[in-house]
């Protein structure tokens, strides 16, 4: 199947303008960019540049997620009334529930979360005390009337998000897992370039005895991207959700829940991660890594060579983007730094002299390179930027259990 990836064939539509609607920096450049669409209020279509970035998110979760040891399933979005009636939740979410009544007149809801679901999916399933510990997680969409839809994704009536649970026979069990997700979590924001706290919180209609909630740096003010809970028997009493212990006797599984809003996730990383001219991705999330800017197509030796290093990126697995549109260089150069892709291979005037300009949209600087020398370099420069992710992050794991371990031994 062949890659959408010229400009002319990969259906990028930037504004020149800014939407009226857009209040925080995030909702004005992902529409601005051409990430997002407008559906309705609160409901957005994800435009191809958008889906790749949260793809690219998911990837992060995923891989973060099953190193803790959790399975990955999909539940559906739609619950019936009869589950949320067993829980007595539908009092507290009240209008917030999108609900519809079937054929067979049975009230339906479009799930703005799954602990009911999840719990249903286990009570079936687990018995003994041999079967635990279990960590289910899913990415799924939820619905949420909002009040007052705002700030773009952030506060949608539809969004994606990752929620995790884990089951165990005991206390001690739950403080285990739930110190897996909270490390897990970290590393996660830090894979995707967004700085952000975690602090304790209220845990609001989810119940349990105790909650953290990771909050991002930005102008949303409170910007929540991930909370985690310890539920404890809150659920598992009220569903029935029961096991044999070692001695044979019925007791209610100790539960743990984990969410991180998916699509609030690419907000908080451009609330981080731009400047005056558009956004600045990470290179962990960006859709691509390279942009080839040829000035001008109609010349053969530019457009023959900007060919040449297409095919020579894409054959080296490179996320490359050529912009072939016949279009000034002046709007290339705009909507080139308006989608924030971590490098610019420019071939213009310098091309009688063998060599293009390669340009780092972060750090905005420039260096002229050799023809011939240009895919090493980016390698060179994914590889230094690979091996300082992955030091960062050992340095990450060990700054995360100690800090965990001094946190427990106070409390």
């Amino acid at each position: 199947m062949k890659s959408q990836i010229k400009w002319s064939e990969a259906f990028i539509r930037t504004l020149k303008e800014t939407p009226k609607e857009a209040e925080t920096i995030s909702h004005k450049l992902m529409l601005k960019a051409g990430l997002i669409s407008k559906v309705a209020s609160g409901v957005y279509s994800y435009l191809p540049l958008g889906l790749k970035v949260l793809r690219k998110i998911e990837k992060i979760v995923r891989e973060e997620i099953d190193q803790t040891g959790a399975c990955e399933l999909l539940l559906p979005a739609l619950q019936p009334e009869s589950l949320w009636k067993e829980s007595g939740r539908i009092s507290l979410l009240g209008k917030d529930m999108i609900n519809f009544i079937d054929r067979h007149q049975r009230r339906m809801f479009l799930g703005p979360t799954h602990e009911e679901v999840i719990i249903d999916v286990v009570r079936k399933r687990v018995h003994s005390w041999k079967e635990l510990p279990i960590v289910l997680y899913q990415i799924q969409t939820k619905f949420r009337d909002e009040v007052r839809p705002r700030f773009g994704v952030v506060r949608a009536r539809e969004f994606l998000m990752k929620d995790a649970y884990s089951f165990d026979a005991d206390q001690e069990g739950l403080d285990k897992n739930y110190e897996k997700m909270r490390e897990a979590y970290e590393l996660i924001f830090k894979r995707c370039g967004i700085k952000c706290q975690s602090q304790k919180a209220d845990s609001g209609i989810m119940g349990g005895r105790f909650s953290e909630e990771f909050v991002a740096e930005g102008e949303c003010k409170e910007l929540e991207i991930g909370h985690i809970f310890k539920l404890g028997d809150t659920y598992s009493k009220k569903l029935k959700l029961f096991f044999l212990d070692k001695n044979g006797e019925e007791k209610p599984m100790i539960m743990g829940c984990y969410g991180i809003g998916i699509s609030r996730l690419m907000a908080a990383i451009i609330e981080g991660n731009y400047d005056e001219d558009g956004l600045i991705w990470p290179r962990s999330v960006s859709p691509y890594s390279v942009l080839l800017l040829p000035m001008n197509m109609e010349e053969k030796a530019i457009k023959d060579t900007t060919e040449e290093l297409y095919r020579s990126l894409q054959k080296n697995n490179i996320d490359v983007i050529m912009d072939d549109r016949i279009i000034s260089p002046g709007i290339k150069f705009k909507d080139g730094d308006l989608l924030g892709i971590p490098f610019r291979i420019l071939i213009g005037k310098e091309l009688k002299n063998g060599k293009v300009e390669l340009k780092l949209r972060r750090e905005k600087r420039t260096e002229l390179v050799k023809v011939e020398d240009i895919l090493q370099e980016i390698k060179k420069l994914k590889c230094k930027d690979y091996q300082q992710e992955h030091e960062n992050l050992k340095a990450r794991k060990t700054t995360i259990s100690l800090t965990t371990k001094t946190q427990r031994l106070k409390e």
